[in-house]
């Protein structure tokens, strides 16, 4: 078997009290980080790695499972491991609820996925009239009943994010936010043709690992975790005209922000 390109990765080092699983994670890893291996590139097999190394195929795995634990890369069963590619989607704070892009007729989701030049699809979809839970229900100003637009958001058919949308019935019943296609620039553009003039959202951002359901849902790989997000739209007069909670891929977003100096 030929071996590694010189320079690629260096040696262990023998006087270490770090583990050798974990010298050659670190080694893996640094080589990712200054792009010797690129997104989507093939990292070298078990079998280069054990004789370039000199250690057992259990210890090569393992260092594996650490790059794989913190989303660095990816295992293709009967192929090999694999850099994981950067998130392709930047989602800009201030300029996704844009009014400009609802009066283009355009969603958020899509006006992201044409900036990462990206095809957008929407599935599983499903609306519902449905009780309230009881953060829903506070946000939504102590409604007892809502309407739910629940939906799953995919990029290259590739799932990225899933979100449900809670609007009260007195706004939402009746109108075409409860058909399954809420019609161009979606579900704000319709609540401001409604007389919801949006004015502005809040957002609560955390960070975790997914739930079972969640990495089946979105195809998730060992280790990548998940942006949880729980957005509240106001109109004008200050009433919270929607909650949106979303589930996003981690490794598919960059959450990017403006924030004033004063």
């Amino acid at each position: 078997m030929p071996s590694l390109p010189s320079g690629l990765l260096g040696d262990l080092d023998p006087t270490s009290d770090r583990a050798v699983f974990r010298q050659i994670a670190d080694q893996l890893r640094e080589a990712i980080d200054r792009g010797r291996f690129k997104e989507g590139e093939k990292l070298p097999s078990e079998a280069e790695l054990v004789e370039h190394y000199g250690v057992s195929r259990m210890t090569v795995r393992n260092s594996f499972s650490i790059l794989q634990g913190e989303g660095l890369v990816h295992a293709e069963h009967g192929k090999g491991v694999f850099v994981r590619p950067r998130p392709p989607v930047r989602r800009l704070a201030s300029d996704r609820f844009a009014r400009r892009h609802r009066e283009q007729g355009k969603s958020a989701f899509i006006v992201e996925a044409d900036a990462a030049g990206s095809h957008p699809q929407v599935d599983s979809l499903e609306v519902k009239e449905e009780k309230a839970g009881q953060d829903v229900s506070a946000r939504l100003g102590s409604v007892r009943r809502v309407l739910a637009r629940r939906r799953r958001y995919l990029l290259d058919g590739r799932p990225v994010e899933f979100a449900t949308s809670y609007l009260p019935l007195d706004i939402a019943r009746g109108t075409q936010i409860a058909e399954p296609n809420p019609g161009p620039g979606g579900i704000y553009a319709r609540l401001e043709e409604l007389g919801h003039r949006l004015d502005h959202f809040e957002e609560e951002i955390r960070a975790r690992m997914p739930s079972p359901a969640e990495v089946k849902t979105l195809r998730l790989a060992s280790g990548v975790p998940v942006i949880h997000l729980i957005r509240t739209a106001y109109d004008t007069e200050g009433r919270a005209v929607e909650v949106c909670d979303t589930v996003m891929a981690a490794d598919a977003y960059v959450l990017s922000y403006q924030l004033p100096a004063t």
